[in-house]
């Protein structure tokens, strides 16, 4: 007797996916990544427009093959989590980029994808599916493989564009050792046409048409991941942002049409939306570890928060 081989449903991912809370789902075969793909990263390297983020160069044919991650991978699963806030912190105010806003996104994505793989798991003859779960922590091209399953395009910002619905969103992965029944096709099109207002709108000239972001200029780059100083060039276009940047996120035309995030993680907390520009300036640690208790802010950690926050009262004639 030939024995047939387990095989997932994508109907039943996707339905499982939005019961917990995801905003798109798409599935793609694991296979290298594609050509034109893998040269533009490897390009992109070349040029040291990662900065210090000397993480990005290492686990390459990893991060160009998924079967090289994780043994036995035949299916990747790509899911965004929207995280555009129902209550921003008003413009007049000092700002933080959106996506720390709330509980910081490792923990949530990680919890929500286990349960979908768990799900999975339940659905399927005991021990056959085995997988794993990644957010932002692991050597994977995630904005390619969000494009790959289908959920939506890369923008001129360098960032997944979902239809109608702009790039406010965590992306994550699972990657599993089953076939599927159906997989999405690439999305079709880039739709940003003749559109450059993410370009226009970076205050640093960070992103170059044709050549992505260079994160040597990147305001979040150097008020997140940057462990150095803030160049003076770069620290008088921060205001009025003192942690990250979003202004090519904001500045696309697919954002209007987003709907508020509805995970609760994400809302800010009171005491956040009702910090005054001299509350920031007169910082202590324990009000940050107040403000900032599970966030994704510590990634920078109060002395970046500092650092940043002098660089911004240092270029105060905006």
């Amino acid at each position: 007797m030939v024995k047939t081989e387990n095989i997932l449903s994508a109907t039943q991912i996707k339905a499982e996916a939005a019961r917990l809370g995801f905003s798109a789902c798409g599935l793609a075969p694991a296979e290298p990544v594609a050509p034109l793909h893998a040269a533009f990263f490897k390009r992109w390297l070349g040029e040291g427009r990662q900065a210090g983020m000397a993480y990005m160069e290492g686990h390459e044919a990893k991060r160009l093959d998924p079967r090289l991650l994780v043994e036995g991978c035949r299916t990747v699963v790509s899911v965004a989590l929207n995280y555009r806030p129902s209550t921003p912190i008003p413009d007049h105010k000092l700002q933080i980029a959106w996506y720390a806003y709330g509980q910081d996104y490792h923990d949530i994505m990680r919890q929500k994808l286990n349960s979908l793989l768990e799900a999975l798991r339940h659905s399927t003859p005991e021990g056959t599916l085995q997988g794993r779960a990644f957010c932002d922590t692991a050597p994977v091209l995630e904005r390619y493989w969000a494009w790959r399953c289908g959920l939506g395009w890369i923008g001129r910002h360098t960032q997944l564009v979902i239809p109608r619905a702009g790039s406010a969103f965590f992306l994550g992965e699972l990657m599993l050792n089953l076939p599927a029944d159906a997989y999405d096709a690439p999305f079709p099109t880039d739709r940003c046409g003749t559109c450059r207002r993410c370009i226009e709108a970076c205050p640093t000239q960070a992103l170059e048409e044709g050549r992505g972001l260079d994160a040597r200029r990147c305001l979040s780059y150097l008020t997140i991941e940057n462990r150095g100083g803030i160049p003076e060039e770069a620290a008088a276009r921060m205001y009025p942002y003192f942690y990250g940047c979003d202004r090519c996120l904001r500045a696309c035309p697919h954002l209007r049409s987003a709907p508020p995030a509805t995970e609760p993680a994400f809302t800010p907390r009171p005491e956040l939306r009702q910090m005054e520009e001299e509350d920031w300036m007169g910082l202590d640690v324990e009000r940050y570890r107040m403000l900032f208790k599970g966030s994704a802010v510590k990634r920078a950690k109060y002395e970046g928060l500092i650092r940043n926050l002098k660089a911004l009262r240092g270029n105060g004639d905006r």
